[in-house]
């Protein structure tokens, strides 16, 4: 989750099949995901493919990739299991000394931790989604869907109106400002201004940072803007 704003009801439904993402670090971020969290994890010509529930995450290799913000759905009411596994294998982002971060205005409750590249990956339980939750201690396979990419604009509105061209979306929360989260508890664009915002809770810089992303929407975030992806 990208702030602590005003809920709007959802109306469309979002999901996001695929996500590749950028990494300078490939075989750091191999080893973290694969040896410190336990994931399904293969290497690739680009880089390294990361089965993640209901979502296919990569990693491909570039220079200058810079780091970003991106979310895993997690059960509804997993969080204090996902914590006591985590807080082995992480050191863990906390808002205001408290690991666990309430959103309530979601109906969530969220974990944050850097991985490899030093992007900020957040664990989010929904109580809005309709799952049966963890029965034992949680691990990698508990993993539901990347279900948050952060989007680094320069002018949210802009992003957004363009989002509408390739398919309707609904404004989950925020503004046209600052911060907008668009989509619903399945997937979300938290879209930021990159001279407005910093990410939360760790307050770094946001930095622009390219994605391809398929699903129910497919395209290319290059250099700020939406590209179409041929396949």
């Amino acid at each position: 989750m990208g702030d602590k704003g005003l809920l709007s009801t959802f109306i469309y439904s979002m999901r996001i099949r695929e996500l590749t993402l950028f990494t300078s670090v490939p075989e750091q971020q191999f080893r973290f995901y694969a040896d410190v969290l336990g994931f399904p994890v293969s290497r690739t010509e680009e880089g390294l493919e990361i089965i993640a529930g209901d979502t296919i995450l990569r990693f491909c290799y570039r220079k200058n990739a810079s780091p970003t913000h991106f979310a895993f759905n997690i059960p509804p009411y997993a969080e204090h299991k996902a914590l006591e596994w985590l807080r082995d294998r992480v050191e863990l982002i906390p808002f205001e000394d408290e690991p666990i971060i309430d959103f309530s205005n979601w109906n969530a409750r969220a974990l944050y931790f850097y991985d490899g590249q030093k992007n900020i990956v957040e664990f989010i339980s929904r109580r809005d989604l309709s799952h049966p939750g963890v029965n034992d201690a949680f691990s990698a396979k508990d993993i539901l869907n990347v279900s948050e990419i952060g989007v680094a604009v320069s002018d949210i509105k802009d992003f957004y109106d363009n989002l509408q061209k390739l398919k309707p979306v609904g404004m989950y929360d925020g503004n046209f400002d600052s911060f907008c989260a668009v989509g619903d508890p399945n997937g979300l664009f938290i879209i930021v201004d990159r001279e407005k915002k910093t990410w939360f809770p760790a307050d770094d810089p946001v930095e622009q940072s390219d994605f391809i992303i398929s699903g129910d929407y497919n395209f290319a975030f290059k250099d700020g803007k939406i590209e179409s992806v041929t396949c």
